[in-house]
């Protein structure tokens, strides 16, 4: 095992990834109890690192996705040099993520071997991917020493710890008091691309079926969200609580622990639900269950197995769509119920 006092952990750029990432943080945590765990996080993520109880601090990566800034990221790394951590885990596979570890002088500094990192990496690992084909269980083998067995992940499932007053908070914005009837959350959206977005109007009839049901609707979804959310909504005649774009990442944590049940799309948002023990309908289509699924065991995960899935693309490269258009919303009203 590892252990060390002091701690730096580089966040993936993904939510959907930092929240798995929550599984190292508590393998670290479990063996050395008293260490202190920061965790460099880009803006649009650092907020979640608050409801991970096992983080001391999270500080802001002020970078946008793809951007280098070699001078800055340097410049940052001489300011943590005062912080005085002896173990950096660099989780993003790039080489600029490795850059403000190195020059922080931080002693020991973990990551996968990517991108030509050697030096900027001294405890390099490789990944073996038949062996461990989850992110979780990768993430995992970051925090033990070299050819060590990686535990279970499943004693290890992130676990978001919701600030009640924030919670209560947040309910009294958007005026919500009503929980005499169940919650249905649905999250249309998926920053990757359209090859992970289940048709909007396939959306649209389960938000209809569950409001004759005397369901509540609440659409969750970030502010790129907002044609998808507004076009449900106007398909049911306004009746869900449209949140698209209204949200922090904070409140959409609170909301979604609120849910009876989630349907989603392979995204952040299908993460949070998980981690806040909402049960999930999960809905792959390019991308893999057997690589990030919903850590959960309330789920539900609904996958066509087409031979052309997955791809892994933004877009699908045949045109067609057929693994998300061909999953039809039965099939997911059918799993609702099994979950329900």
């Amino acid at each position: 095992m590892i252990i060390a006092q002091k701690v730096l952990v580089v966040a993936p750029a993904w939510i959907g990834d930092a929240i798995i990432a929550q599984a190292l943080l508590q393998l670290l945590k479990q063996q050395a109890p008293e260490s202190i765990i920061d965790v460099l996080a880009p803006s649009w993520s650092l907020d979640l690192f608050q409801y991970m109880p096992q983080v001391h601090r999270s500080r802001l990566l002020p970078f946008q996705h793809g951007q280098f800034s070699l001078s800055q990221r340097w410049q940052l790394g001489r300011q943590l040099r005062n912080r005085a951590y002896q173990h950096a885990i660099i989780l993003p596979n790039s080489w600029k993520s490795a850059i403000i570890p190195y020059a922080a002088q931080i002693p020991i500094r973990t990551g996968w071997i990517g991108e030509y990192r050697f030096g900027l990496i001294n405890d390099t690992r490789q990944q073996n991917r038949k062996k461990l084909p989850l992110l979780a269980q990768r993430y995992l083998s970051l925090g033990l020493q070299k050819r060590s067995s990686v535990p279970r992940w499943q004693l290890y499932r992130p676990q978001l710890h919701i600030d009640q007053k924030h919670k209560i908070s947040t309910l009294k914005k958007f005026n919500i008091a009503d929980f005499s009837r169940p919650i249905l959350a649905l999250c249309p959206g998926a920053e990757h691309g359209s090859s992970k977005r289940w048709p909007a109007h396939y959306f649209a009839q389960i938000a209809q079926e569950k409001l004759s049901q005397n369901w509540q609707v609440w659409l969750f979804g970030s502010q790129a969200d907002q044609i998808i959310t507004t076009a449900i909504q106007a398909a049911t005649q306004n009746r869900c609580l449209d949140l698209g774009g209204k949200t922090s990442l904070l409140e959409a944590i609170d909301l979604l622990s609120c849910a009876n049940t989630a349907v989603t799309n392979d995204s952040g948002l299908m993460h949070i639900a998980a981690a806040v023990q909402c049960p999930v309908v999960a809905i792959y289509g390019s991308s893999s269950p057997q690589f990030t699924p919903p850590l959960s065991d309330q789920k539900c995960i609904l996958n066509l197995n087409l031979p052309c899935s997955p791809c892994f693309k933004r877009d699908c490269p045949l045109g067609h769509l057929n693994c998300l258009n061909q999953l039809l919303p039965k099939q997911v009203l059918q799993a609702i119920d099994t979950l329900s």
